[in-house]
């Protein structure tokens, strides 16, 4: 279950966007990360350094190392319509993404945990893929044991305030959400431009 575990911080502020979730880091200091950071900003960058930073803050912001982005990717030119729209889809449609989107992580990674350690089911199954896709209509569900019950009601705590996405439900009582169907790119609301994405790729 390969995963970034660098700083975050560092990553949210050479960026300029809270990538990880809320960071006082930006707050703080909103520039580069560095000596140089302060001048940072006045740095002319070069359309195919544009093009590569998009790509990075979308791998980092679903938590996907290279090879698995690359992948994805290849996907989402095999399907037909816009590539770079698909590929959002997909990358939205990954379980931990879900679990997180449900409330029953604080963080991509906190849901990525749950997952792979076993205590999410899908349609009743038993699943530990974070990468799985998740298909319209699918059931998101906490198995049904005492601990896992325990770590989903931990999570909700900590994400109370956390609207869940219209194209998904889910009833706190039984711990179980419903995913009704892909959501669009304007209901994504993507912090990229993934036109530079596909572009990159496409050199």
């Amino acid at each position: 279950m390969a995963r970034y575990t660098g700083p975050k911080d560092k990553i949210s502020r050479r960026h300029g966007v809270a990538i990880f979730g809320p960071s006082k880091a930006l707050d703080r200091r909103p520039y580069g990360p560095g000596q140089h950071g302060p001048r940072s900003g006045r740095k002319k960058m070069s359309d195919y350094a544009i093009a590569l930073a998009e790509k990075q803050k979308l791998r980092y912001q679903y938590g996907v190392l290279e090879r698995q982005f690359r992948r994805t990717f290849a996907e989402a030119q095999r399907r037909k319509g816009v590539t770079g729209e698909i590929l959002l889809q997909l990358l939205e449609s990954r379980l931990d993404n879900v679990v997180y989107r449900l409330g029953l992580g604080n963080t991509r990674d906190a849901a990525r945990q749950l997952v792979g350690h076993g205590h999410v089911r899908v349609n009743g199954k038993r699943v530990d893929v974070p990468s799985y896709q998740v298909q319209p209509n699918d059931t998101i569900g906490i198995r049904d044991n005492a601990r896992s019950k325990q770590l989903a009601l931990r999570a909700l705590d900590l994400t109370q305030a956390v609207v869940i996405p219209v194209w998904m439900s889910f009833d706190k009582d039984k711990l179980s959400g419903l995913f009704h169907r892909t959501p669009s790119k304007e209901e994504i609301a993507p912090i990229v431009n993934e036109q530079l994405i596909v572009e990159l790729y496409s050199r």
